[in-house]
């Protein structure tokens, strides 16, 4: 797969103040754009051809990607009305991708996960989505009950049995059958889609990890994720 459609036209209301003249996908961490880690991380799979979903400040990606030579990639533009991630990756994939499989993601995502290996399993499996998860990562303060006491606090406890998606997949073509005109895919696509069995399950696994930014917070500990990766060696 050589094609990558990243969503990235999202406000990012959670970042404010950072978003006031950004959108969400040019929010820097270690003084770089999210996008930039984002496409560090596809180019390193040979991903050549980038499709971006814009909507709020979309100007400012352009700029952004003018301005490094789209990073050597064929790089087209798809805006939505802001009508949702459902008509996001429809117009995107409709207007901009002839592929029959490709990469689709939010671009929010930082991860250090095994590209190689997503692909793989979709082109063996060949279901409609391949869905990447990783156990659930608990933000709250777990409590364990003896006797009708508290007895221990555990946070940030590793759910093992709850898998979550972490908002990056291989798509077939196909999806296009499934996308409405606006909406949540997660609702109204992915919904539709996995009790038919057209949705495989894809888990992280040994050092792979990942991280959403939605809040400042989470700015701090991509930043540490990125450490850990080893990512920050040789960045431009």
């Amino acid at each position: 797969m050589d094609t990558a459609v990243v969503i990235a036209g999202g406000k990012g209301l959670r970042l404010m103040p950072l978003t006031q003249s950004v959108p969400k996908s040019l929010v820097e961490v270690e003084g770089k754009p999210l996008l930039y880690w984002i496409i560090k991380w596809l180019k390193s799979y040979n991903v050549k051809h980038l499709v971006v979903g814009v909507a709020y400040k979309k100007e400012k990606i352009f700029e952004f990607m003018k301005s490094n030579d789209n990073f050597g990639l064929e790089v087209e533009y798809s805006e939505d009305l802001q009508g949702g991630t459902a008509q996001a990756f429809r117009l995107a994939i409709k207007d901009h991708v002839s592929d029959e499989n490709f990469i689709a993601m939010n671009g929010d995502e930082l991860t250090n996960m095994d590209l190689n290996r997503l692909e793989k399993s979709h082109m063996q499996n060949k279901p409609v989505v391949t869905m990447a998860l990783t156990p659930f990562k608990c933000l709250l303060s777990t409590v364990k009950i003896t006797e009708g006491k508290v007895a221990d606090f555990e946070y940030g406890k590793i759910l093992e049995d709850v898998p979550v998606s972490i908002g990056i997949y291989a798509f077939n073509r196909h999806i296009l059958d499934y996308l409405p005109e606006a909406g949540s895919i997660e609702d109204l696509t992915f919904k539709k889609l996995a009790p038919q069995g057209k949705i495989l399950a894809h888990m992280l696994q040994g050092k792979e990890e990942w991280i959403t930014v939605n809040t400042q917070k989470d700015i701090t500990e991509a930043s540490a994720a990125l450490k850990r990766w080893g990512v920050l060696d040789g960045t431009k």
